[in-house]
């Protein structure tokens, strides 16, 4: 099966030479050599003040939470990996949701003041698929009502907005470098703030509150990066410009023969892409399962990000229904893209998608052209059109 996704592996020879320096020295993790040079390349790479990584991208939510110190509730998005919310559950802290914008697909700042309860402590926003959020209209908000700003960046390494790394927006951003990201460790995350203070408290925390071998400050946990996932990441940074060369060529395919058949993402003005997803939004659900079966046949495998809406998971119940969240979580599906994906296996996407769109359409009209000349007899002034809209 081609996946949605494949892992980028990078130079089997350079990994080799990272991993001989670790045998070398036998020093596996607690801050080695390999993260902190990963750290440094980083740091220099996105253009970001502190960048501190950890094992996880999930932990690196947890970890920002508790260094903010957020308590209560916090607003967040409903359509985001299921991460983002259980997070915040993990920590005690209650999720409300603020639906979402119907072109960009992120958070809708418009809705997120009418859900500011007296508890609220936070904004925790995501750049879904790897778009900004209206990250100067959310910064705005938290300014006029005291509240932190937390970004999910798990999609979105080396995305820019306004000239400047994404990751300088809010009081902290978390990445994700799971093995499936276009920049990965293997497993693995970060966390990203521009506040010194703030960041010698996150590494407190990644390290069980250890300050020395004497002196323990306050609780923390373990969330250290180790050394053979730090050579990973080493090894594909010198890759990732063609990594994002690759991708962007792949996507920019997807869009010209794609964009007439199916709802793209709208991209946040003033911002570049990084092609971390290409999601294509389908008429509905029933064309979505449809669709997802004929790529199955064809040996293709998308994935339905994200779904279900997370206002309707069980466990976080009462919630306010979400509705744009919940129609376009039905509607959403992730194609294949990854550098070396073959030319002819976007064809097969690309036709079979489109041959499908085409079907149900047809089959639609069929369906309906009954009723529209039931209508053309009663009423002969009626158009097809019109009959559409009245639909």
């Amino acid at each position: 099966m081609i996946n949605v996704t494949k892992s980028y592996l990078g130079n089997k020879d350079k990994f080799i030479a990272y991993v001989d320096r670790i045998y070398d020295t036998g020093w596996l993790t607690n801050q080695g050599p390999l993260v902190m040079a990963l750290e440094q390349r980083l740091q220099e790479y996105l253009g970001v003040r502190n960048i501190i990584l950890t094992n996880n991208g999930t932990i690196a939510l947890q970890i920002a939470y508790r260094a903010l110190g957020l308590t209560g509730s916090a607003i967040t998005t409903p359509f985001s990996f299921v991460a983002t919310t259980s997070s915040l559950q993990w920590e005690g802290i209650r999720p409300i949701f603020a639906d979402i914008d119907e072109a960009t697909w992120n958070i809708d700042p418009e809705r997120i003041e009418a859900c500011i309860a007296p508890d609220t402590s936070a904004i925790v926003a995501t750049h879904v698929f790897g778009n900004p959020c209206a990250v100067e209209h959310i910064q705005r908000i938290a300014n006029r009502h005291n509240l932190k700003v937390v970004y999910d960046g798990a999609h979105a390494f080396g995305v820019r907005h306004g000239g400047q790394s994404v990751f300088n927006w809010g009081d902290i951003s978390t990445l994700s470098f799971h093995a499936t990201k276009l920049f990965h460790t293997i497993e693995g995350g970060a966390i990203v703030t521009n506040d010194d203070a703030l960041a010698a408290r996150i590494r407190l925390l990644c390290n069980f509150g250890i300050v020395d071998t004497d002196i323990i400050q306050g609780i923390g946990i373990n969330a250290k990066l180790n050394e053979f996932s730090a050579a990973m990441g080493l090894c594909i940074l010198d890759d990732i410009e063609d990594i994002l060369d690759q991708r962007a060529e792949i996507g920019q395919r997807y869009e010209r023969e794609l964009g007439g058949y199916f709802d793209l993402q709208a991209p946040q003005p003033g911002s570049q892409r990084n092609y971390s997803y290409f999601p294509v939004a389908l008429a509905n659900e029933l064309q979505l399962l449809r669709s997802r079966e004929q790529l199955n046949d064809n040996g293709i495998n998308p994935r339905r990000y994200f779904y279900p809406s997370l206002d309707t998971l069980e466990y976080l119940q009462p919630q306010a229904p979400q509705p744009r969240s919940r129609a376009l979580s039905r509607r959403v599906l992730c194609l294949p893209i990854y550098p070396g994906l073959p030319p002819k296996v976007q064809s097969r996407v690309i036709q079979t998608l489109i041959h499908e769109s085409i079907h149900s359409e047809q089959a639609s009209r069929a369906l309906f052209n009954p009723l529209v000349r039931a209508f053309d007899l009663a009423q002969p002034q009626l158009t097809v059109a019109t009959c559409k809209r009245i639909s």
